[in-house]
C-alpha cells in the first residue's frame, strides 16, 4: 500500500478528489487531497510526514520540511519549475521529482502576446482613462505586424510564443542554451544574446530559473536594448535584473515591459520598484493559470503516480 497525499487541490474537484481515492484504493493504495492550500512548514509536515507520494504545485519545499518526511519517495510537482523545491536534497535522499512540463506551454505564451499587445496599445492605462471619462487624446499604438521579436529560451513555450508571432508578422529571432533545427526551419534566426538584446523591438523570455540564468538579463544587456524596446518576462522573475528594469524605464532608456512574474511571489511589497515605472503592465503571476491549463496539469499529475 503506498500513501499519496496531495497537499493543497491543484483545482481538483471534491468528486474528482472522491473519484482519485476510489480508483487508487481499489489498487490498494490511499490518497488523500487537502481542501486548501497551506505553505507554512508545520502544517505540510504533518500532510506530507506519512506520505511516500507527495503532490504540490509552487510551494516552497526545503529541507527543513523534507527532512521531516522519512517514508518520502517521490515529489509529484504540478507545476513546470521546479526552482522552489530542493533538488538537492531530493538526489542525496533518493527522493524522484517530477513536473507536470508542457500543461502551460499555450496559457503562458498566449500570456506574452497579451501583454506584448497592452503594452503596444495601452489597454489597461486606456481602459482606466476612459472609465474616467477621457477620450483617445490623439494617443498612437504601435503593431506587432513587422516588429523583430527577440526570444530568449526555444523550450515549449518559447517555441509556441515564436508560431503565434509569426502569425503577426512579426520576424522572429532566438538565444537559446540549446539550438532546434526544427526551430530554425520555422524561419527563426538564432542570435548571440548581446545582438538579439541589441536589434530587437520585443524581447520575450522563456528559460528557466537556475544558477546559470539568474539575472541572465542583466544591467548590462538592458543597456544595449533600444530605447523603444519592450521586455516581456512570463518566465522567473529572476532572470531579469529587475531594479536596473525599473531604473532604464524610468529614464526613458527603455520602452516598456510587461510582466507575470518577480523576484517572490505576489503580493509584492509597496514599494517595489516596478508600481512607479512608466508603461509597465503587471500581472500577479497568471500566465499558467487557465482552465484549460488546470485540467491538462491534473491529467499529467495522474499520470505520475
Amino acid at each position: 500500500m503506498k500513501k499519496i497525499v496531495c497537499v493543497e487541490p491543484i483545482g481538483i474537484s471534491e468528486e474528482r478528489a472522491a473519484n482519485i481515492a476510489f480508483d487508487l484504493a481499489a489498487k490498494g493504495h490511499e490518497f488523500i487531497c487537502y481542501r486548501d492550500r497551506r505553505e507554512d512548514a508545520a502544517t505540510l509536515i504533518e500532510r506530507m510526514k506519512e506520505a511516500e507520494e507527495v503532490i504540490v504545485s509552487n510551494i516552497k519545499i526545503g529541507s527543513d520540511i523534507l527532512s521531516q518526511c522519512p517514508r518520502l519517495k517521490k515529489l509529484n510537482v504540478a507545476f513546470t519549475g521546479l526552482d522552489h523545491i530542493d533538488l538537492a536534497y531530493c538526489r542525496e535522499h533518493g527522493i524522484e521529482v517530477v513536473n507536470a512540463s508542457g500543461y502551460a506551454t499555450e496559457g503562458v505564451a498566449e500570456l506574452a502576446i497579451g501583454l506584448m499587445l497592452d503594452v503596444y496599445r495601452r489597454i489597461t492605462a486606456l481602459d482606466a482613462d476612459t472609465r474616467k471619462g477621457g477620450k483617445r487624446n490623439n494617443f498612437l499604438g504601435r503593431e506587432l505586424r513587422g516588429k523583430r521579436v527577440g526570444i530568449v529560451g526555444t523550450g515549449a513555450i518559447g517555441q509556441r510564443t515564436a508560431q503565434l508571432l509569426m502569425a503577426f508578422g512579426c520576424e522572429v529571432v532566438a538565444w537559446s542554451r540549446t539550438e532546434y533545427d526544427e526551430v530554425a526551419a520555422q524561419g527563426v534566426v538564432y542570435l548571440p544574446l548581446e545582438e538579439l538584446m541589441k536589434t530587437s523591438d520585443i524581447i520575450t523570455l522563456h528559460v528557466p530559473l537556475t544558477a546559470k540564468t539568474h539575472h541572465l538579463i542583466s544591467r548590462e544587456l538592458l543597456q544595449l536594448c533600444k530605447p523603444t524596446a519592450v521586455i516581456i518576462n512570463t518566465a522567473r522573475g529572476n532572470v531579469v535584473d529587475m531594479d536596473a528594469l525599473a531604473e532604464l524605464l524610468k529614464a526613458g532608456q527603455l520602452g516598456g515591459a510587461g510582466i507575470d512574474v518577480y523576484e517572490k511571489e505576489p503580493p509584492l511589497a509597496e514599494d517595489h520598484p516596478l508600481f512607479s515605472a512608466p508603461n509597465c503592465v503587471l500581472a500577479p503571476h497568471v500566465g499558467y493559470a487557465t482552465r484549460e491549463a488546470f485540467d491538462d496539469r491534473i491529467d499529467i499529475v495522474l499520470s505520475h503516480i
